[in-house]
């Protein structure tokens, strides 16, 4: 339906105005069965947009569960890298994005044109990506990983074979550090997760003794240190599901607190303060997508994911091999 492109140009969402009388949930629940769409959702997106997706997970699984759906619409409740990837995944289907605006600050750090300059300087390496880059950089590389299975990945190069490994320093220091590689870093951060106050996590742990540190390993080597645990999103939740504990600090996105608090009503989560003057840590891309732009979304089926056939089928060649790593791995099914 072709309707408010201009809007979409000018602002990368949908400006129309809604019935202030809809009952959204409602709406988008008819819309899902109408369209035969799914509605994937990051741990990080806002608790309404959560409460109404048909599938929660981090970058790991919402990439697997885009390849495997049925559906024939995909609508992307995260940032455009991950839309992005449920396209390179599924060229048949329609990919939505709530507000094309919503990206990454650390896809943003690694530019393609100066990363494959970058690359061509360090020919005998092979390239691992983590999976929060644009298509480009996807398509430059050799082997995707997500934080869950980032390990796994690099023990599978052998250990006479250079990494170059991007965009996340952070990350790829830890993993330096836990595989006992020494990968090639480019120099690239993710916003959230760089401005943690170490000086504010401990005076936050001296008021709660009792509460342990769980941490996402794009934070910085300093907060690291002091984690009582470091994993991805999904580990995150996970472990503070299973972990005897019941007060736990947080050091990631607070998105992910809405799903620690329903899977454990009884524990106490405290998101990590950050360096400037907020109580808690938001990406502000993530929180770009509201209930009222994924109803229009899916209402108009605009703003959609388009790419190059040649750009999707050199990105997806490296997710595929990631995908290979994880199965044999046992890390998904």
């Amino acid at each position: 339906m072709n309707i408010a492109f201009d809007r979409i140009t000018e602002k990368g969402f949908l400006d129309i105005e809604i019935d202030p009388r809809l009952d959204l949930f409602a709406e988008i629940e008819h819309l899902k069965k109408e369209k035969n769409a799914i509605l994937l959702a990051h741990y990080y997106q806002e608790p309404d947009i959560q409460d109404v997706a048909d599938f929660i997970g981090d970058s790991l699984g919402l990439a697997q569960k885009a390849q495997q759906t049925d559906a024939d619409i995909i609508v992307f409740a995260g940032v455009h890298f991950m839309a992005e990837t449920a396209k390179i995944l599924n060229p048949g289907k329609k990919v939505l994005l709530p507000d094309l605006n919503a990206g990454c600050s650390l896809a943003d750090s690694a530019p393609a044109g100066i990363f494959k300059e970058f690359k061509e300087k360090h020919p005998d390496h092979i390239v691992i990506s983590y999976i929060n880059c644009t298509a480009e950089i996807k398509a430059l590389s050799d082997i995707i990983c997500t934080s869950s299975n980032a390990e796994k990945i690099i023990e599978s190069v052998s250990a006479d074979q250079p990494i170059l490994f991007a965009p996340d320093k952070n990350l790829g220091a830890y993993l330096n550090k836990k595989t006992g590689r020494n990968m090639l870093l480019w120099n690239g951060a993710c916003m959230v997760h760089e401005i943690f106050s170490l000086e504010k996590i401990t005076k936050l742990k001296i008021r709660h003794p009792q509460a342990k540190l769980l941490a996402h390993p794009e934070c910085e080597e300093a907060v690291l240190a002091v984690a009582d645990f470091i994993g991805s999103t999904t580990q995150i939740l996970k472990f503070s599901e299973t972990d005897p504990s019941t007060q736990y600090i947080v050091a990631t996105e607070t998105g992910i607190l809405h799903q620690m608090q329903q899977n454990s009503p009884f524990k106490t989560f405290i998101p990590a303060p950050p360096t400037n003057s907020c109580a808690c840590n938001d990406c502000p891309h993530m929180k770009l997508n509201t209930l009222e732009k994924l109803y229009l979304c899916m209402k108009y089926e605009v703003p959609e994911i388009m790419m190059e056939e040649n750009l999707r089928l050199a990105a997806k060649k490296p997710m595929d091999r990631m995908m290979e790593i994880s199965r044999a791995a046992g890390l998904i099914g």
